[in-house]
């Protein structure tokens, strides 16, 4: 791994999503050597994916090189690559490119899509948890407008042009905005051969409402805003499988012909194998950590954000999977960090629920502030601003700030491009091969 000998105490953080790199950020100029672990060189803003998949943004808005959060610190290190396995007993990582011993670990390795062992959704369906299945996702739905110009059978066109979204927390709840509007504003100057009535969305959820760690006041506001976007809700459904062109349900009459499916139905932690079993909580598949994020059964290995699983007393289930817990506790962690360097007594940590919020479109969003349930406009200004505030670097901040600008007055999307195909066409038929599916 060529990670330099040094007598100082080596901390190193697997993972660089909001705990890691929050902690990391605190930690740059402390005396330690900190080396930082990710299967991808970049950070990703993963609340603005979704802007992605839609051609809202380009990916480079919402991701930043971890390398240039680094360079600023006096002893950091980092190294793309996958973790295999910790061995806690030797204070020894194990790697694709080697092995490395620590002083101190901090595992941020956030979630993964959990298909929740439906293997028909899993070889078929498309989600979004990384840039690249954000533009798999972008490329998919450009393809599949692209293709329904040109065949002639009216039942393929009919799937070519359903697009079906599972999942109605935030994140489907954004992407089936975003598709309507998209619909709505754009395509008709784009493809004029498609009538904007043709192209249905659809969004199922599970439970008897939308959003539903939110208030119900936001779930009801967000299926007022939905549907009068023209997005076909359908509520107390599961999806059941999907063999690549019909999505199925558990309702017997209740089935969608699709070439574009967007699983967002759930997800599950991302552990490394090695921890001792009592560490790990095997429905939520999260590491258990005390009040200081130490993981349960270990004495210097530390877990932050959606992998970590700390029940107190307002959150019995532990905290939410957004990104909030995860930049506080990343932020105190580090905190800690410091004290455990210097032999002090270190502190409990205390979440701050700053609130919980959605976009559903253009001067539509909802927002649960403490006891402040809003929606509309006003909830739209304050997720623009919160977002653009929490994107890590200036120019990402800048170039948002500017497409955004340019897209609320031009009711535009610029980057519709088919960058890399995600799906092959034979000329002779409409059967299809998936390239790089999921990567």
């Amino acid at each position: 791994m060529n990670i330099p000998q040094s007598t100082l105490p080596r901390v190193v953080i697997v993972g660089g999503g909001f705990g890691g790199i929050n902690l990391a950020k605190k930690l740059l100029k402390e005396d330690i050597q900190l080396v930082v672990l990710d299967r991808r060189n970049y950070h990703t803003f993963q609340p603005l994916l979704y802007q992605v998949s839609t051609s809202g943004l380009e990916p480079d808005s919402i991701a930043y090189p971890i390398r240039k959060i680094l360079k600023k610190g006096k002893n950091c290190f980092f190294r793309l690559t996958e973790v295999l396995e910790i061995d806690h007993n030797n204070n020894t990582l194990h790697t694709s490119i080697g092995s490395i011993r620590y002083d101190y670990l901090i595992v941020a390795t956030g979630t993964k899509t959990n298909f929740f062992g439906n293997e028909s959704i899993k070889d078929n369906a498309i989600w979004m948890k990384t840039v690249p299945q954000a533009l798999n996702i972008r490329s998919l739905i450009l393809e599949n407008l692209e293709q329904s110009t040109i065949t002639d059978d009216p039942e393929e066109r009919k799937k070519l042009l359903n697009f079906v979204i599972a999942g109605g927390g935030p994140t489907g709840v954004e992407l089936s905005g975003a598709l309507a509007e998209l619909r709505a504003h754009v395509l008709p100057n784009d493809y004029q051969e498609i009538e904007p009535s043709e192209i249905r969305i659809h969004l199922v959820e599970g439970s008897d409402r939308l959003l539903p760690p939110m208030s119900e006041y936001a779930s009801a506001k967000a299926k007022e805003f939905l549907e009068n976007m023209g997005v076909n809700i359908h509520l107390n459904t599961q999806v059941t499988g999907y063999d690549g062109s019909t999505v199925s349900t558990n309702k017997d009459r209740l089935s969608f012909d699709a070439a574009t499916f967007i699983w967002s139905a759930g997800v599950t932690g991302a552990i490394i194998n090695g921890m001792p079993k009592e560490s790990i909580h095997n429905k939520a598949n999260r590491y258990l950590v005390n009040e200081f994020n130490k993981v349960k059964g270990t004495d210097n290995i530390f877990a932050v954000g959606d992998i970590a699983l700390m029940k107190t007393e307002d959150f019995p289930e532990g905290h939410p999977q957004v990104a909030q817990p995860a930049i506080q506790q990343g932020e105190h962690l580090a905190k800690n960090v410091k004290r455990l360097l210097k032999g002090e007594q270190l502190k409990p940590f205390k979440y701050f629920d700053k609130g919980t919020m959605a976009t559903v479109g253009r001067n539509r969003a909802v927002a649960d502030i403490g006891k402040i349930k809003t929606g509309g406009f006003i909830a739209w200004f304050i997720w623009m601003f919160i977002h653009l505030w929490f994107l890590v670097g200036f120019r990402n901040r800048v170039v948002t700030f500017f497409n955004w600008t340019y897209n609320y007055i031009n009711f535009d999307r610029a980057a519709r491009l088919i960058i890399r195909p995600f799906k092959k066409y034979n000329s002779l038929t409409t059967k299809i091969e998936n390239v790089d599916a999921g990567s």
